[in-house]
């Protein structure tokens, strides 16, 4: 804790109504936080999964966890946000959203819980949170403090923090993933973790893979890769990971890939995570799961459509490497990457992982 005695703790409120990805790499800015006002953070987003990414985690006292798509006044946990806001009348507000809409929301929230304006800092208005990528963009608005409370009582903390996302996993969600891997045969075989979807698969009524989606790449590809990877580590379980809606693309990438040691996995978000903390490496399109993997000191191969790597290569804190593929300018759709590229970026992984940190 950086306050000095005379000064008190407060407890930050941090605010987005991100997805995935962007909750994991907010945890950057929650460890910069709890270090300087001396209390872990409290943390208002969009979904219930939120409670999972932080349940527990060092840097946040609570989740709020609001509905994503239900109006304000017909969700409760709603009114539950609108009283805390108006009780913690003197902690500092970061409000890390950008969506003009979502935004529209927050601002909506703070004034009708009579918020002063003066606690609340919004990075989409800070001309000194222009960095390319996001961990760095989070870790200046870190740097700043509210009009309400002075910066010399709530200095940049002494020992630097870690200015990148850290995940943590429980002792319970560990022995359950233990259990869980024990029961499919794989305990004594290194797991690799392969993450072909994202939040726009298999979007639709129709089970087919969006043309559109630049984050999609052929399934013969999938299966082309996952073929040489057990002809190089054939001692490997390779798992392909997903939600729910993603079922479907798995099982057509086992099916075309006809090994028996290809295994598909539909994972809840909490043994996702634990699962990260005991496989041996992961490749992934740009999606949540590979910020939670980094996040996690999981090495990984990350691919990239049309997203940039310089502003959502995912970030480790632990060292662990990791590895991007594609995105502009030299691509701007997973199509346009062959397998051999995917491949041989795996195996540069592996020497990665042999160095010392």
């Amino acid at each position: 804790m950086s306050a000095t005695l005379s000064v008190p703790t407060r407890q930050p409120i941090v605010i987005w109504f991100g997805r995935v990805g962007d909750l994991i790499l907010l945890s950057a800015l929650l460890d910069i936080l709890h270090r300087r006002y001396g209390s872990p953070c409290q943390l208002i987003g969009a979904g219930s999964w939120i409670a999972e990414i932080y349940r527990a985690h060092r840097d946040v006292a609570r989740v709020h966890c609001l509905r994503r798509y239900t109006p304000f006044f017909f969700d409760v946990a709603w009114w539950r946000v609108l009283w805390a806001l108006r009780r913690d009348g003197t902690d500092p507000i970061y409000v890390c959203e950008t969506d003009r809409r979502k935004l529209a929301r927050i601002r909506r929230l703070l004034t009708l819980s009579g918020t002063d304006p003066a606690r609340c800092l919004f990075i989409a208005a800070e001309p000194s949170c222009r960095e390319p990528h996001w961990v760095d963009k989070l870790v200046s608005f870190g740097r700043l403090t509210p009009a309400a409370l002075r910066e010399t009582d709530y200095p940049w903390p002494a020992v630097n923090p870690l200015c990148a996302p850290r995940l943590e996993v429980s002792a319970t969600a560990r022995a359950d993933c233990d259990a869980w891997i024990a029961s499919q045969g794989w305990s004594k075989r290194p797991i690799i973790l392969v993450q072909p979807g994202n939040r726009r698969t298999m979007r639709g009524s129709k089970l087919r893979v969006s043309p559109l989606d630049d984050k999609a790449w052929p399934i013969e590809r999938w299966a082309g890769l996952l073929q040489k990877i057990h002809a190089h580590a054939p001692e490997a379980a390779i798992v392909l990971c997903g939600a729910p809606r993603e079922t479907v693309l798995l099982g057509w990438i086992h099916a075309a890939t006809k090994l028996p040691a290809v295994f598909t996995a539909e994972l809840p978000l909490g043994r996702l995570l634990a699962l990260c903390q005991a496989a041996h490496s992961m490749i992934s399109v740009d999606t949540g799961p590979a910020h939670a993997a980094a996040a996690l000191g999981l090495p990984l191969v990350v691919m990239f459509g049309g997203h940039s790597q310089a502003q959502w290569l995912p970030r480790s804190s632990s060292g662990s490497p990791v590895l991007g593929i594609g995105g502009p300018p030299v691509s701007k759709r997973l199509d346009q990457i062959a397998v051999d590229t995917v491949f041989d970026t795996w195996r540069s992984l592996l020497e990665r992982m042999k160095q010392p940190p």
